[in-house]
């Protein structure tokens, strides 16, 4: 199998770590974009597009900066092979006429939201598909700085809004997941800001209402909260479920744990490659497309 692979950073080498995982002798090729940058174990380098695509590949992971999806995957589709895109799929909503492209050629395309691979959301999404649904509350907060340890924050891609940068899109894991749970809502309301004490210029904090027929859901996101934390909450019409995203915990409306699970978020990344490969070897990529990132994306930034 060969394999290439568009942005070789910290997210781009997780994918790699689990493709190895399954397909030990894989073939990696990278496109870097520095001809400085390290080279990185049993990986062959390119720095040119036309060197690149000289040779012909399985499938190509694009987990280059979000600003620039939309580009590499314009350049991809002449290649007519499955795409593995790292989320968000664009930084805007200008794309829509490359999503058609993608569906009109056929060209099988997974977007990345590994928490879809998270147990213990697939387990809330099993207990309330037959509920009554009152009320949803989601919740990610972390701190930025904490990210990727010896680096400065404030040069990272998620704090550059021109890089595609902003907990808004950065975290649209949160959105993707209710997306899954309970599709397309019938309005959005938003507020985006960048108030805190980090001084960065992309938006540090995201607050969504989620308008459903029968219910509403808030999303609230930041980048600058200490004591991590990554809940779902969901009222039903007989009981409270709260899904601890780092904890692996579904407590219910008395606090009692009633599901736990030892896998944590970092484990995901080997499920998702594995579910992938799957996909490619059976020829069935129905799950998480283009198109239905697209619809998440507007959702995150319609108007």
């Amino acid at each position: 199998m060969k394999v290439l692979i568009i942005g070789l950073g910290s997210i781009g080498r997780k994918h790699i770590a689990a493709l190895r995982r399954y397909v030990p002798d894989v073939e990696i090729y990278a496109l870097r974009s520095d001809i400085k940058s390290f080279p990185y174990e049993d990986v062959t380098d390119f720095y040119q597009w036309d060197e690149a695509l000289k040779l012909s590949y399985d499938f190509v992971i694009i987990s280059n900066p979000t600003s620039m999806h939309r580009s590499t995957i314009e350049k991809l589709q002449a290649l007519n092979i499955p795409l593995f895109i790292e989320k968000p799929l664009f930084d805007s909503l200008e794309g829509r006429h490359l999503v058609e492209k993608l569906c009109k050629k056929q060209i099988p395309t997974y977007v990345a939201c590994n928490l879809r691979f998270l147990e213990v959301l697939r387990s809330l999404h099993k207990r309330i598909e037959n509920s009554i649904v009152n009320e949803v509350n989601v919740y990610c907060g972390s701190y930025l700085p904490d990210w990727r340890p010896g680096i400065d924050y404030r040069t990272c891609y998620s704090a550059i809004p021109e890089m595609g940068g902003g907990v808004h899109i950065d975290l649209i894991h949160e959105l993707d997941y209710i997306y899954w749970f309970f599709g397309k809502p019938n309005k959005v309301h938003k507020v985006f800001t960048h108030k805190s004490s980090l001084g960065i210029h992309a938006y540090d904090y995201a607050n969504y209402l989620l308008e459903y027929r029968n219910f509403n859901v808030n999303i609230t996101l930041n980048y600058y909260r200490r004591d991590s934390k990554r809940t779902c909450e969901i009222v039903t019409s007989e009981n409270t479920f709260t899904a601890d995203l780092l904890h692996g915990t579904i407590t219910d409306g008395q606090g009692q744990v009633i599901d736990e699970y030892s896998q944590r978020i970092s484990d995901t990344y080997n499920d998702q490659m594995y579910d992938f490969l799957k996909m490619l070897r059976s020829g069935d990529f129905g799950f998480n497309t283009a198109e239905d990132a697209y619809n998440v994306l507007k959702i995150c930034l319609e108007s």
